[in-house]
């Protein structure tokens, strides 16, 4: 399923040169990040899976810390469908050093939910 996240005012926000560096990955990732109509604002099309790497790999050139934080939030809102369960075990793959408090304020988990996410994890 595709996801559209909208970008205002890109290109005031991060410059020309990182606008392209970020174009480029999002081809890498076959997502489009692509101007809407004749306005300044832009978007950023794709795969939920595919936009997930792009903004990964975004964060580890230490490109446009503004496409970060609005692909995060978009990604974060959709995550309500998954359960408790699927939600920690996401969060400790990408991060396996996460700590238990801030498992349980990116889920609203209990702490015993968490140990347990995190018990599961490490048995793998």
């Amino acid at each position: 399923m595709k996801e559209t996240i909208s970008l205002p005012s890109l290109i005031h926000r991060i410059g020309r040169e990182q606008l392209d560096v970020a174009r480029d990955l999002a081809t890498q990732y076959q997502c489009q990040l692509k101007r809407v109509r004749r306005s300044r604002h832009w978007q950023l099309i794709g795969e939920i899976s595919h936009i997930s790497d792009f903004c990964t790999q975004l964060s580890q050139l230490s490109q446009s810390r503004f496409i970060q934080d609005k692909v995060e939030r978009h990604l974060n809102s959709l995550k309500p469908s998954l359960s408790i369960e699927q939600q920690l075990a996401a969060l400790i793959e990408a991060n396996p050093a996460i700590t238990l408090s801030e498992l349980m304020s990116e889920t609203n988990c209990t702490q015993a939910e968490a140990r347990r996410a995190r018990f599961d994890a490490d048995a793998f």
